[in-house]
């Protein structure tokens, strides 16, 4: 998920669904495909309750057909093709709305910095286990506190990547 690889396909889906918006009439079009993963770990009474763990990766588009506008949003595995269709389709029964659009091409970033936000570190279940179970124990230990609805810990990471037609993408 963190590689170079992965942030070029996010890349690529959203690049494909703004040309197929425009393929399909779209004045302008903006698309964002978000992938995220969590993992999460409860405690009760000293024992685990329950884990979870998640992945997704989405993508949305909204177009812009004079001023009528629709979004959609869906697995990044769909057809863009299929996806703007059904955009462009949808915004041209919309109401006019003279408030929405694209940021004027001359307010977009040319080069966007890497603010290096990203946090590699990887949390195991049982570190997760741990820290929840550490939580309520620290709960539990304060005088008078003899009971616990539970405690729990998660961790996750997720991105998202955004393309326009008015040629930003990052």
């Amino acid at each position: 998920m963190t590689d170079t690889l992965d942030a070029a396909k996010l890349t690529d889906r959203v690049a494909a669904l703004v040309e197929a918006a425009k393929r399909a009439g779209a004045d302008a079009a903006d698309a964002v495909a978000v992938r995220g993963r969590s993992t999460g770990v409860s405690v009760r009474l000293g024992k685990v309750e329950g884990t979870e763990a998640s992945e997704s990766e989405d993508v949305s588009l909204r177009v812009f057909v004079g001023k009528r506008v629709a979004s959609v949003s869906a697995t990044a595995a769909s057809d863009p093709s299929m996806l703007a269709e059904r955009a462009v389709a949808m915004a041209k029964v919309s109401p006019e709305d003279p408030y929405q659009g694209l940021a004027d091409p001359v307010l977009l970033v040319k080069k966007p910095r890497d603010l290096d936000l990203f946090d590699a570190t990887e949390v195991s279940a049982d570190q997760l286990k741990e820290a929840a179970l550490a939580a309520e124990a620290a709960a539990l230990a304060v005088k008078g506190v003899t009971n616990s609805a539970g405690s729990g810990a998660s961790a996750g990471l997720g991105g998202l990547v955004l393309a326009t037609s008015h040629g930003f993408v990052g």
